[in-house]
């Protein structure tokens, strides 16, 4: 294409790559530049920082990276590592030639895929480790959910405990373990991946019998795997179903299932409506699985028990005004499934890693396989 028919768009997205390489030529270093957008702590850092063939530049307030200062320091860089809130889009990749993106995060729908593939751009990210972390929450969330503790709490919280007059009910709410004369219990998971296993682990001993569970459309269900499954766990059935049977044969539904658009809310009102009035809801994927408005008119008008969220639709911008703030059977926490020292400092030194293989041509922790995405 001569210059004449190039657009100015993409004329000028031309001059600033070629003065991406040009500034990184001039330096004269012979050293390689990575961009970090939070520094990591002193458990991490050392591992980029021992690394004298690079020139490090690192944000280093303890907030979020600004966009501008990112768009700023990207050129002549091969490699970036962020977090979860910093996208990789076009704007950010005409800025120069990157080898490796590295996020400190399971997620990547923060990443635009086709694109890095287009470009030949290496993936990092964080899955493997923080595995237990995220299932130690979600059943903690069951628990609070189906024994009402956000309404419990709040009763000592505002002063109210010694005027309540006790009664045999008060207070009640679904048991999670199965006891006489219960005789099943059934967990549903939407996405059956790592975390989710996990997750069914930690509940086979509070009696839970059954399990059912929605897969990516695009793999072929195998009742093989699924009997394995059956006698990995020691529970009486694991079943691949469809999701209308999933809302309605769970006591839990447990949202595990990637982000992004082709899963935006799945759990929606007509989910909702199909699920027991006894049942409870989880999620500690994303928070756009589930359709915020339909589940604060599930809660309100009682067709499911409660619902535990460690994540939301449109977070952080979360105030008091929103809808599932105000439902006393909603327990919400922010975004912690991951929080615990030992998993934050396993991210760290994970994402430091895929930066540093990716830089260098070599094999990651933990790679995403961009290939048949562009």
């Amino acid at each position: 294409m001569s210059s004449e028919s190039a657009s100015p768009s993409s004329m000028q997205a031309t001059r600033q790559r070629l003065m991406s390489i040009a500034s990184h030529l001039r330096t004269g270093s012979g050293r390689m530049k990575v961009v970090v957008t939070r520094d990591l702590g002193p458990d991490a850092m050392p591992l980029l920082r021992e690394r004298k063939e690079l020139d490090l530049v690192v944000w280093s307030e303890n907030r979020a990276c600004e966009r501008a200062w990112l768009l700023e320091q990207i050129p002549g860089a091969a490699g970036v590592l962020l977090m979860l809130a910093d996208k990789v889009n076009e704007e950010l990749l005409d800025k120069g030639f990157l080898k490796v993106v590295s996020t400190m995060s399971v997620g990547y729908e923060h990443v635009d895929l086709p694109l890095l593939a287009k470009r030949g751009v290496r993936l990092g990210y964080t899955p493997d480790v923080l595995t237990d972390a995220v299932a130690d929450v979600t059943v903690m969330l069951a628990l609070m959910a189906s024994r009402n503790a956000k309404e419990t709490a709040g009763v000592i919280d505002r002063g109210e405990w010694p005027n309540s007059t006790w009664s045999p009910f008060i207070f009640c709410g679904p048991q999670l373990s199965r006891t006489p004369p219960i005789q099943t219990r059934t967990a549903g998971f939407l996405g059956f991946g790592r975390i989710a296993q996990a997750t069914l682990r930690r509940l086979v001993p509070f009696g839970f019998t059954h399990c059912v569970y929605v897969a990516n459309p695009s793999t072929v269900p195998n009742p093989v795997q699924d009997a394995a499954y059956t006698k990995q766990f020691n529970l009486q059935s694991v079943r691949r179903v469809d999701i209308d049977t999933l809302a309605s044969a769970s006591d839990v539904v447990f949202v595990l299932a990637p982000g992004g658009d082709k899963t935006r809310h799945l759990v929606n009102e007509a989910f909702l409506r199909k699920m027991k009035k006894t049942a409870v809801l989880v999620n500690t994927a994303r928070g756009t699985l589930v359709d915020s408005d339909a589940l604060a008119k599930a809660l309100k008008e009682g067709w499911i028990w409660a619902a535990g969220l460690d994540v939301v639709e449109g977070e952080p911008n979360v105030t008091v005004d929103h809808p599932l703030v105000k439902e006393p059977r909603c327990v919400m926490l922010p975004h912690i499934g991951s929080a615990t020292f030992d998993t934050r400092l396993s991210m760290a030194a994970c994402a430091a890693r895929n930066t540093l293989a990716g830089v260098f041509g070599e094999t990651m922790q933990a790679e995403l396989e961009l290939k048949g995405t562009a």
